[in-house]
This record gives C-alpha cells, sequence and structure tokens, in this order.
C-alpha cells in the first residue's frame, strides 16, 4: 500500500466533543467542536462525515463532468440524523444529489460511476444507514 500513497494528513482530538479537533500535519485547520444537542457553537462527528460524504463525492462527480466536457453544475447534499442505539447512539445518511444538466439516465449513470470512485462513498457503500440517491429537488423533509 505505501507506494500506492498520494497524500497522507494528520488529524487529531483530544478535547473530545467539547474543544478542538485539528489538523497536525497536511494543513491548517482548527475546528470547535460540541455537542449537537447543545446550543454551543461549534461541529460535531454528524456534519464532519456530512461534509466528507458531500466534498468528496462531488468532487468525484466534477471530474466526470470534465471529463464528459460537462460544465460543473453538480450539488451534493447530506442530511445527518443521529439516534440511539444499543449501545450508544449511531447516525443516518442521506445524501441527495443533483446533476441537472443532463438527463436522468445519463445523472444515474455518473453517479453509479462517482460512487465506485469517490473514496468516503466506497468507505460507507456497506453502511445500511448511508443512502445515495438523484433527485430533482432537494427535500430532507
Amino acid at each position: 500500500m505505501a507506494d500506492k500513497v498520494l497524500y497522507q494528513t494528520i488529524v487529531e482530538n483530544s478535547a473530545g466533543i467539547a474543544g478542538h479537533a485539528k489538523v497536525i500535519t497536511g494543513g491548517n485547520l482548527d475546528v470547535l467542536t460540541s455537542n449537537p444537542v447543545h446550543d454551543t457553537p461549534g461541529t460535531n462527528p454528524e456534519q464532519l462525515i456530512g461534509l466528507a460524504l458531500a466534498t468528496c463525492l462531488n468532487a468525484t462527480i466534477e471530474a466526470e463532468e470534465k471529463r464528459r466536457g460537462l460544465s460543473h453544475r453538480s450539488s451534493v447534499r447530506v442530511g445527518i440524523k443521529m439516534g440511539f442505539d444499543d449501545p450508544g447512539f449511531q447516525f443516518w445518511l442521506d445524501a441527495q444529489v443533483r446533476i441537472p444538466q443532463v438527463s436522468h439516465e445519463e445523472a444515474a449513470a455518473i453517479l453509479a460511476k462517482c460512487e465506485r470512485r469517490c473514496p468516503v462513498a466506497k468507505l460507507l457503500q456497506n453502511s445500511a444507514n448511508v443512502k445515495v440517491h438523484l433527485v430533482d429537488e432537494f427535500n430532507f423533509n
């Protein structure tokens, strides 16, 4: 595996849910963390996993749009719910994808290809708690 590594970063959280998480190497990011059920400012694991999936999947779609000679018009929104589990908690992710400049059939082909290429989508692909699908309009009701 080592000869295939293109990038490496190290991140750290030593504060738990109330404090800071930061990038140690490979960037300059320091985010305030907080509990999602309180009004304290900060981000949380739900938001971070949603951002990771939305960013990685849309970047992969952008590359495929470019490969096909299309302008980049796709967008990905991820709704995340947290609930109780036994033991602990679990997340449910609803990734909604819009690729408005092509037919539904072409958009479905683009999304299928990109789900197989996106590293974050590949990490989450076997989870029953993750749904990735095409939409004409975003709807999280």
